[in-house]
């Protein structure tokens, strides 16, 4: 039988984490998880050791008070793991914490052990992989072009395909009862506008982004603006865009009972614009053109300008190696030439076309087609254990 002990600390996490779990049941019938993780992967057998939304706090405001708790969890789901020995340990995302876990464990073992989610050594801070690979023997890699960092620093890496590929498409009926729902008409077009999930980044782009609203509208009136707020920053979204143009419809995920009505909104746009973030493979899955706009605090966007490696953030130029999207980054997030971009997207079809070709090459990179990205894991996790 196989044991596994599982560690994820956020909801992304559990969602990886859940649909590893998922493959491994089938592949491994009758596998005995431990280990911490949310709903998804407590629905797949795992009796979590501790809830883990304990876990799930980011920046140094938010640690510091609850450094000595974080600091006894890591104690205690080390010691269980050296206590029920499993075939290896698995950290799903989360770095600060699972890898901290995997250092004390192997401190005082052998014990595999496996981290799901390569660290962004391609983009910055690259001696991520040697700190990795003191403490980790293999590496569960999103994209296709990762396993050669993690490899040269002598970890196994396996390339197991990224979650959005594996995200269902809503049918005809649902993308047509989301549009009625709002009241848009069949034949009218949508721009999605997403200004991000954190507050702060909220504050500096929603301005910026109704700023860029103006001439897009004035061109087009008859374009619906709808905007797909995250649940932790809805009614700073609904008071921030009361200002904008064009009457935007806020999509609030605690007023939705459809849980795939995001999927719905973003595969009944006609263009997007978007803060940079995963958001813009999700885009891709739905086949909806985009542009990226982000900005950061004055130290930030310099710190950042100085270790990035890469000359574009959006996901889908880096997987396609193209700039088919385009991104307007710290001092170029101006509404000026965000509203033109926009513009040039809509009244130029080949523009559209060249969007939609990366972004399905990029779904292809990233595994559509293939068999589910958990199962790939599955099986990468079940072949490291016999290699």
């Amino acid at each position: 039988m196989t044991r596994l002990f599982l560690i994820a600390g956020e909801p992304s996490g559990d969602a990886l984490g859940g649909a590893l779990m998922a493959g491994l049941n089938e592949l491994a019938p009758g596998a005995d998880f431990h280990g911490v993780g949310g709903p998804l992967m407590q629905a797949q057998g795992l009796d979590s050791l501790f809830p883990m939304d304990e876990l799930s706090v980011m920046g140094l405001v938010e640690v510091l008070p609850r450094y000595r708790q974080l600091t006894r969890r890591i104690r205690q789901c080390a010691d269980t793991v050296l206590d029920l020995k499993p075939d290896a340990l698995i950290t799903i995302d989360s770095p600060d914490f699972g890898l901290r876990v995997a250092r004390r464990v192997k401190a005082a073992s052998d014990f595999r052990t496996v981290h799901y989610v390569a660290p962004t050594v391609w983009a910055w801070r690259p001696g991520r992989a040697a700190k990795m690979a003191q403490v980790i023997d293999q590496v569960l890699a999103l994209f296709p072009f990762e396993p050669p960092y993690m490899e040269a620093e002598g970890m196994r890496c396996d390339f197991v395909g990224h979650p959005v590929v594996a995200q269902p498409h809503p049918d005809a009926a649902r993308i047509a009862a989301f549009r009625a729902k709002h009241s848009l008409r069949a034949d009218e077009r949508t721009l999605l506008v997403l200004p991000g999930s954190r507050q702060g980044e909220v504050a500096r782009l929603a301005p910026i982004f109704g700023a860029a609203l103006r001439p897009v509208l004035a061109r087009h009136p008859g374009l619906r603006v709808v905007v797909p707020a995250a649940a932790p920053v809805a009614d700073q979204v609904l008071a921030l865009t009361t200002s904008w143009p064009g009457q935007p419809i806020v999509l609030d995920p605690r007023n939705q009972p459809d849980p795939a009505y995001k999927a719905a909104a973003f595969h009944s746009a006609h263009q997007a614009l978007a803060a940079s973030g995963t958001v813009s493979l999700e885009l891709a899955h739905a086949a909806t053109p985009m542009v990226i706009a982000y900005d950061m605090n004055w130290i930030s966007r310099h710190l950042i300008r100085r270790l990035l490696k890469i000359d574009t953030v959006t996901l889908v130029n880096i997987v396609t190696n193209t700039r088919a999207v385009p991104e307007f980054l710290g001092e170029a997030c101006q509404p000026e030439p965000i509203a033109d971009a926009l513009l040039s997207l809509l009244d130029d079809p080949a523009a559209r076309q060249a969007q939609l070709d990366a972004a399905a090459q990029a779904m292809t990179l990233l595994g559509a087609g293939g068999p589910p990205p958990g199962l790939r894991a599955a099986r990468a996790v079940l072949d490291g254990l016999t290699a």
